[in-house]
């Protein structure tokens, strides 16, 4: 089976500023039609079925939720989808989080996950690779992307939330380029897919803070959310 990886920009949509333009986030603020069209084109420009695309409502936590495309609403509560039917796309929205889209093309299995510093520090995604492997997954046969995200020397924070942090992901904490403390949330999520024997692991260096062709909360806020999504295409 093939697995598919996709990583929007803001870039191509019909949203009005501060939301341009390709704005997929139906929850900050945007005008629900324009989001609504710009989801009809994402799906359209991948050749997918609107009904085929599964959201959820992401909420900094650890759930991870396996879905089957019969699903008419978003998963609630949740920070990480997983899927096993062909032909269904599984999206993450972000505006700095890491996206980490997951897949083992052998077992038709892929995942989309939330992970931004709450939801990495407490383990959401370990919660989605269990999910993969009750879905049928092996981790050593899945490969991993992590996707734009703010980078460690663009995220500040203070020293306690830094250590803390590492405590629970080690390897993410570091300094940023003015010499304070920082998260590089990639670094520590990279560990942590390694030492649970995920097979390979890519990772998109582009920063969402520096690249103004990416949404960033951190430096625009309010603003709109790319999308991250992946799925197995369909026989």
């Amino acid at each position: 089976m093939r697995v598919r990886r996709v990583v929007t920009t803001r870039d191509g949509g019909v949203s009005k500023p501060p939301f341009d333009s390709f704005n997929l986030g139906d929850h900050v603020g945007d005008d629900p039609a324009a989001v609504t069209a710009n989801r009809k084109r994402l799906a359209s420009e991948l050749g997918l079925r609107e009904d085929r695309l599964a959201w959820m409502e992401q909420v900094h936590g650890r759930t991870a939720t396996i879905v089957d495309g019969t699903e008419t609403r978003p998963a609630e509560a949740t920070d990480a989808l997983v899927t096993a039917t062909p032909g269904v796309a599984v999206v993450v929205l972000v505006a700095d989080c890491v996206p980490v889209l997951l897949g083992d093309a052998e077992a038709g299995v892929v995942a989309a996950v939330h992970a931004g510093r709450v939801g990495a520090r407490v383990g959401v995604l370990l919660a989605a690779l269990e999910a993969m492997r009750t879905a049928g997954a092996q981790t050593h046969r899945i490969e991993a992307l992590l996707g734009p995200a703010v980078c460690g020397d663009c995220y500040e924070v203070p020293d306690d939330m830094a250590r803390d942090v590492e405590a629970h992901l080690p390897g993410s904490a570091c300094r940023t380029r003015k010499g304070t403390p920082g998260l590089d949330l990639r670094a520590g999520l990279w560990r942590q897919l390694a030492d649970a024997g995920v097979g390979k692991i890519g990772v998109d260096p582009r920063c969402t803070a520096e690249e103004q062709s990416l949404f960033s909360y951190r430096r625009d806020r309010p603003t709109g959310r790319i999308a991250a999504l992946t799925w197995v295409e369909a026989q």
